[in-house]
């Protein structure tokens, strides 16, 4: 009999990002037992990666699951082997507001704040 074990991962979202997490999980009516915030790095930006944030109905079959308080973080493989040790928060400035992240693995980044390289 063997069993399969999810590789650890370190994803931390502050209390203001939470907040902002479950606002839009309410108005897309996503359950947080189920759904959840899909956290995922992509090519492009202007430094190589970009990160992407979208409310989901539910998990990916290879996803790996991270439970924050109160909903789930879906971190598919790929993004996975960037994002170990990060944080997401929240800010609000005279600039605007949005989602900030804060990545021990990136290398570089852009005045953007959501680009990077590794």
């Amino acid at each position: 009999m063997s069993t399969m074990s999810q590789p650890e991962l370190a994803v931390t979202m502050t209390e203001a990002a939470a907040v902002e997490v479950r606002k839009f999980m309410e108005m897309e009516k996503v359950s947080p037992e189920v759904g959840g915030l899909r956290v995922s790095v992509q090519p492009g930006g202007c430094s190589g990666f970009k990160y992407s944030l979208l409310i989901e109905d539910k998990p990916a079959d290879d996803d790996t699951i991270v439970a924050q308080d109160g909903f789930k973080v879906f971190v598919d493989p790929f993004s996975m082997q960037y994002m170990n040790g990060m944080s997401v928060d929240y800010v609000t400035s005279m600039q605007g507001s949005g989602f900030t992240f804060k990545n021990p693995s990136a290398t570089g980044g852009c005045g953007c704040g959501s680009s990077f390289s590794a």
